[in-house]
């Protein structure tokens, strides 16, 4: 890159910083309160799922062709490696912002291995592994660090992640019919 390009490189928009502390202060003055976060979804035929939080618009969910969707959206595992990329992007960025770190280019690339077989109802009770067997994350950050500190900055989103963290870890899960 030349100097000239180099001195126009603009930093993505900045986090509020003083909101960015406010937030913290506040989690710090009852570290045991949980919140709810709620979603519903609508099935609007074949597999397009349209999905609902908060006062937003929907959110589309669909399969690809080879999965007998229509290649609308995103399917469900999709929607999950975006919403843990999104999630440690917000980390490192966030924890970027309080450390004075200047970032030009924040990006996730995942990859996420799943055996689907098992979940078509074909009644295959083999000892596979249902889910994500293995999720690699590969980042592409610029920012007015060195190595080290990109590298600190993603250790520490992946371990506070609460995306990462519901991957890792066991949540118990109830069904029930309205």
């Amino acid at each position: 890159m030349s100097d000239a390009a180099a001195n126009t490189k603009q930093p993505l928009r900045p986090i509020d910083l003083e909101g960015l502390k406010a937030l913290g202060a506040k989690a710090k003055m009852d570290p045991t309160k949980v919140n709810t976060l709620k979603s519903h979804t609508e099935c609007e035929g074949i597999f397009r799922m349209m999905t609902y939080c908060r006062d937003l618009d929907g959110h589309l969910i669909d399969e690809p062709p080879t999965l007998l969707g229509e290649n609308n959206a995103p399917n469900p595992s999709e929607a999950a490696l975006a919403a843990l990329a999104s999630c440690l992007l917000v980390g490192i960025h966030a924890n970027a912002t309080y450390q004075g770190i200047k970032v030009y280019k924040l990006e996730c690339d995942l990859e996420g291995d799943i055996n689907i077989s098992s979940v078509w109802g074909v009644g295959d009770t083999g000892e596979k592994r249902l889910g994500f067997t293995e999720i690699r994350a590969t980042f592409d950050i610029d920012a007015d660090c060195s190595r080290e500190e990109l590298e600190e900055l993603v250790a520490w989103a992946d371990k506070w992640s609460p995306v990462a963290n519901t991957m890792r870890n066991p949540v118990p899960t109830t069904m029930s019919l309205a």
